[in-house]
């Protein structure tokens, strides 16, 4: 299952993040709302987890952003506002539940099993990378309108690590410790192997990072 989680106090959020990567759970943490809705446009989500006062755009806001958009996700807002207004707009928009700050990650975690038991959460699995490609986490299938896609070892490996971090920049130093199995090979060789992969696609969709490494462009 992967879960969006929103929480500005960075070390709160690499806290849970952690706790939650160790229960099996996939999590891409955001402490800026805009980023965590451009994130929601790329990428299929299973839940939500909101702080309510978060940069750009503010977790209440999100939602009823989000829910505009037709996505409609299971969410749990982590808060420290007690005012019971908020709290009721939360529930108004849907939340599926309210979580006071301070509390233990344990509970965060009974809150999570809870929602499992009642909202009958089903893994998404597709990421969607164009109009036309998407990519199946659990099958590591690169699929071209729904048709199953040849592609060599490797470049099946870069296409799984890019479509695994949408949205976020691979570096090379990543790309060598999965592709080449942490192998010393220099960058023109991850380059090289790159194009080789680009040329075999039918549309642009890996993004140059210069001097960084890459990323799968934006799909809108």
């Amino acid at each position: 299952m992967r879960i969006l989680l929103l929480e500005d106090e960075l070390m709160l959020q690499e806290a849970i993040a952690e706790y939650l990567t160790e229960m099996g759970y996939r999590v891409d943490g955001y402490e800026d709302g805009q980023e965590a809705y451009e994130a929601t446009q790329q990428i299929p989500y299973d839940l939500f987890i909101f702080d309510i006062n978060t940069p750009s755009i503010d977790g209440l806001s999100l939602l009823e952003k989000l829910q505009g958009d037709k996505i409609h996700v299971p969410t749990i807002f982590i808060s420290a506002i007690t005012q019971i207004e908020q709290i009721s707009r939360a529930y108004e928009l849907g939340c599926y539940d309210y979580l006071k700050k301070p509390f233990h990650l344990k509970e965060l975690s009974l809150h999570i099993d809870r929602l499992l038991s009642i909202a009958e959460i089903h893994p998404k699995t597709l990421v969607r990378l164009s109009k036309m490609y998407t990519y199946d986490l659990v099958r590591r299938k690169l699929m071209f309108d729904h048709i199953d896609q040849a592609l060599t070892r490797k470049q099946s490996q870069i296409i799984d690590l890019l479509a695994s971090h949408a949205d976020r920049i691979v570096d090379f130093d990543m790309i060598r410790y999965t592709v080449w199995e942490n192998t010393h090979v220099d960058n023109a060789t991850i380059r090289a192997e790159v194009h080789r992969t680009r040329t075999a696609l039918k549309e642009e969709l890996i993004e140059s990072i210069k001097g960084v490494g890459y990323r799968l462009k934006r799909y809108i």
